[in-house]
């Protein structure tokens, strides 16, 4: 790495302005939250990595970052290609790294496939929520996940470390917009071995394929979110779109169950 200019969004970053994002991050994250890491060790100390983690509010993002830090690699996330035409914005995240996804094309399997390039040629330790937004599950267990995470690892042959991480939605839970700072609130985070991708690769990329890698991926995240909550996880992920076809033939039932008490001649209960 050359000078202070090493890479940006086309693979180079600027060492002083990470050095000064750590100074100001990592004590500004100590001071709204607690911090209990486990499992550093597995977090690769050089080479292109995935961090594979759940995401419950956003508030987490902040939790990962400084796990990901401690473990001695700077986060990298993937960013709208928008954020980086904002003329102040844009600068500070090709200073310090950020990888931009172009989501205007039509193709997303390209869009990924780019960023798998990216995050191989740049060695970037790549945080990455495969659910896409914060769980919808009520019990707030992973959701399931799209497939973006097992293209990634299989178009750049990358390895994937799974994730846990539990306590940052008593911050900030999702849907609010201040956080509950006071009593200050601990996050547990924890990594694991990297997933065995093995049985998935030097196969045709298919998304029967995709699906069972991504569901490897997912379970292992949640049989860490187990330990983190000391509770029994469930068998299968949530879906909210067959959760509200459920909910809508649940309404459906009882509407016609209430027309029928109501016709003249049905039996008072």
């Amino acid at each position: 790495m050359a000078g202070n200019q090493a890479r940006t969004a086309d693979g180079t970053y600027s060492t002083a302005w990470r050095n000064v994002s750590k100074m100001i991050l990592r004590p500004g994250i100590s001071m709204m939250m607690g911090l209990d890491f486990g499992g550093l060790e597995n977090i690769p100390a050089e080479g292109p990595v995935i961090l594979a983690v759940n995401h419950l509010s956003y508030m987490d993002i902040f939790a990962v970052a400084l796990f990901t830090d401690r473990a001695g690699r700077y986060p990298v996330f993937l960013a709208k290609s928008s954020l980086f035409e904002i003329p102040v914005l844009g600068r500070i995240l090709r200073w310090l790294g950020q990888l931009p996804v172009y989501r205007g094309q039509a193709d997303a399997a390209l869009v990924l496939r780019q960023a798998a390039k990216l995050v191989a040629e740049t060695s970037s330790c790549l945080i990455f929520y495969p659910e896409s937004t914060c769980t919808r599950d009520p019990e707030l267990w992973p959701m399931v996940a799209k497939t973006g995470v097992a293209r990634l690892a299989l178009e750049s042959d990358v390895p994937v470390v799974p994730i846990a991480h539990w306590g940052a939605q008593r911050i900030l839970p999702y849907g609010s917009f201040v956080p509950k700072l006071l009593p200050r609130k601990t996050v547990r985070v924890v990594a694991g071995p990297p997933v065995d991708l093995s049985e998935f690769r030097a196969q045709p990329i298919t998304n029967a394929l995709l699906r069972a890698a991504t569901d490897k991926v997912m379970w292992t995240v949640t049989g860490l979110l187990a330990g983190l909550r000391t509770e029994q996880p469930p068998t299968e992920f949530y879906h909210p779109a067959v959760a509200r076809r459920k909910l809508r033939q649940d309404l459906r039932a009882l509407q016609d169950a209430t027309h029928a008490a109501d016709e003249p001649g049905s039996p008072i209960p």
